[in-house]
């Protein structure tokens, strides 16, 4: 079949806990096509995409790509909730495609990036540059925490892999370093993982009720339906010390990646908290950077508010492969 932007591919975004799996044509996914799969009912990645073309009607696709909630190296993807591994000949024998991609969904969140409905982007710091081979920042708030660094080159665009979650959380005050040995407690250090992650509000949350001698605990949905009500709450607080955080990791990377083409938050929590960035000073904290304070608002900051992002991206990875010269075997 031959490989052009009006064919058929498959995509599908692989959580931990279900993958997704749709048609697109270009770098459009046909929304009406989308399938959601439970992973524990699958036996395996290829099961559920042979479920998915089955319940299609059995489509014949150009191209598959694949976004996994897990590391990919060599074109072998693993998930790190789940037992499954899985590799680009494996996707394309279940599949049928010609052409096969295994990104992280990291990844794929970063090739999204451009071909999502801009009515779907809350904007927190305004854009200034519109260069387009300006680099870009992805950051992932949600389960757990991680980035993606896109550059659009001449060749294509390129989306590396990163484990951003596992660096160091900072320390400002005797308060943070306190909060970093609370939540580090079970690995050895506090990562900005163990705070800015759903179990991170969790240990936020457990601090404070250590700090203040209030043992009650609380789940991540109960703090965020407890902060929605307002008001001086343990919540409340805990959301404030999130936000500070968040504001304070995310001005740290952008001064490390310089991405002039804007930070883009993805994630469950990180849209989950797109209410309270203003009011409880994330600007601040992010442009908190000493004499390059000001510098810091040449750094766009928006919250990609689509579901479908990753794939959306996964779609506009397979586009640039064929304009670079892949094509199906």
């Amino acid at each position: 079949m031959p490989f052009s932007s009006d064919t058929l591919t498959l995509v599908a975004d692989i959580g931990g806990t279900n993958t997704r799996v749709a048609l697109a044509r270009g770098q459009e996914v046909l929304t009406d096509t989308i399938r959601r799969y439970a992973n524990a009912e699958q036996p395996s990645l290829e099961a559920a995409l042979r479920r998915f073309l089955a319940e299609s009607g059995r489509p014949r696709v150009a191209a598959a790509c694949v976004a996994v909630a897990g590391p990919v190296k060599d074109g072998r993807g693993t998930l790190t909730n789940l037992d499954w591994t899985f590799d680009e000949g494996t996707l394309a024998e279940s599949t049928g495609a010609g052409l096969a991609a295994i990104l992280n969904d990291l990844q794929a969140q970063g090739h999204a990036l451009g071909f999502v409905d801009q009515s779907r982007v809350t904007t927190i710091v305004p854009f200034r540059d519109h260069n387009p081979h300006a680099a870009k920042l992805v950051i992932n708030v949600g389960t757990g925490f991680n980035i993606a660094q896109v550059f659009d080159t001449e060749a294509g665009r390129l989306v590396p892999p990163a484990e951003a979650g596992h660096i160091t959380l900072p320390v400002r005050s005797e308060a943070d370093l306190q909060m970093a040995r609370f939540v580090g407690a079970a690995h050895g250090f506090g990562s900005v993982e163990e705070v800015l992650s759903g179990r991170g509000i969790v240990q936020v949350h457990d601090w404070l009720g250590d700090v203040e001698s209030d043992p009650s605990r609380a789940t991540s949905a109960e703090i965020m339906a407890a902060l929605a009500k307002g008001g001086d709450s343990r919540a409340t607080r805990a959301g404030r010390i999130f936000v500070r955080i968040l504001g304070a990791v995310s001005g740290d990377l952008a001064l490390t990646t310089l991405p002039f083409g804007g930070v883009w938050f993805v994630g469950g929590l990180a849209r989950a908290f797109t209410p309270y960035l203003k009011p409880f000073g994330f600007v601040e904290a992010f442009c908190d950077k000493g004499r390059f304070s000001d510098f810091m608002t040449n750094f766009g900051v928006g919250v990609v508010e689509d579901d479908n992002a990753a794939l959306t991206g996964c779609a506009a990875h397979l586009v640039g492969l064929r304009r670079v010269g892949h094509s199906p075997a």
